[in-house]
Parts: structure tokens; C-alpha cells; sequence
């Protein structure tokens, strides 16, 4: 009898040519698991910003962009800006719950926190926010933004990240 492998969640880089894949995640996260707290209309605008997949590549290729994949194949991605902000956290539907969310947000919080970074920051959706919450991150201000034509609000929040001076060499 010889061992199964067992697929598993892991992290890597994003290559581009993820693009198409991470731009189809981002869509059907928000479509399907934004229902309860926006309207049709305010999740067509806010999908909207991956319908022109070269700018969506290039504004995660800027950005320390890691992306979950399960047997290999991408099931979520997680975009830090400036060393100081989750940009993007998005995970497939068919994903979500098995800790794809988790996995990238804590390799997020450690490569901000070993770059020297003391506070972390999220523009976090309303279905978005209880995950955050469970993290640590602390609801600092309410913002309303126009996004395709229609408005959406979200919560600025922030966790503290212990220090890591001195332990990268």
C-alpha cells in the first residue's frame, strides 16, 4: 500500500499569470458572499474593478501579492500595500471557511511585522469585518466611497503587530 498525498493549503507568490484566476476569485467573492450586506448594483461596481484584468495585474503585481492554493490550483490571494496595509483579501466561495483567509492574513501580519511595521490596517467590508474582528483588529472609522457609480461603505480597522526587532538577520 503506498501513502496518499494529501492535498493542502500553501502560499506562494503571485505570477502573472495567476491574473485571470485571482480576477475571477475577486468576482465570485464578492458575489456570492457579499450578498447579505450590499445590493446587486453595489457588488456589480465593486466586481467591476477586475473587469479590465491588465490594470486589476498590474495593481496586485505593485503590491506584496501571495496567493493560497489547494492541490495546486489558486483558491484566494491577499494584496499588502506599503508594508502597512491588507490591500486585497479575497478567497473562492467554494473555499471559503477552510482557512484560506486565515493562512494569508497571518503570512500578511508576519512579513509587515518582521519588516519593522508596529500597525496594521484594513479597509474592511462589512461581511468582511467579523473575520478581522476575530483577528484582533479594532473598528477605528466608518467610510462611505463612491465606487462605479454607487456607494459603499466599509470600516477602517487596525491591529497591533508584536515586534520582531531583531529577529531577521
Amino acid at each position: 500500500m503506498t501513502p496518499r498525498t494529501q492535498a493542502r493549503l500553501a502560499l506562494r507568490p503571485m505570477l502573472p499569470t495567476d491574473v485571470p484566476d485571482l480576477a475571477e476569485i475577486f468576482r465570485a467573492s464578492i458575489e456570492e458572499l457579499t450578498a447579505d450586506d450590499y445590493t446587486e448594483a453595489q457588488q456589480g461596481a465593486w466586481a467591476s474593478a477586475a473587469h479590465d484584468e491588465n490594470e486589476f495585474g498590474q495593481r496586485l503585481a505593485g503590491e506584496l501579492t501571495l496567493v493560497a492554493t489547494y492541490g495546486g490550483a489558486a483558491v484566494g490571494f491577499a494584496a499588502l500595500a506599503d508594508n502597512k496595509k491588507i490591500d486585497m483579501l479575497y478567497v473562492h466561495p467554494a473555499a471559503a471557511g477552510q482557512g484560506a483567509g486565515a493562512l494569508l492574513c497571518d503570512a500578511l501580519e508576519k512579513l509587515a511585522a518582521g519588516r519593522g511595521t508596529t500597525e496594521l490596517t484594513v479597509d474592511a467590508s462589512d461581511s468582511a469585518r467579523g473575520f478581522f474582528e476575530k483577528r484582533g483588529f479594532v473598528a477605528r472609522t466608518r467610510n462611505t466611497l463612491s465606487v462605479a457609480g454607487e456607494w459603499l461603505a466599509n470600516t477602517t480597522m487596525s491591529k497591533t503587530l508584536p515586534s520582531q526587532r531583531g529577529t531577521l538577520q
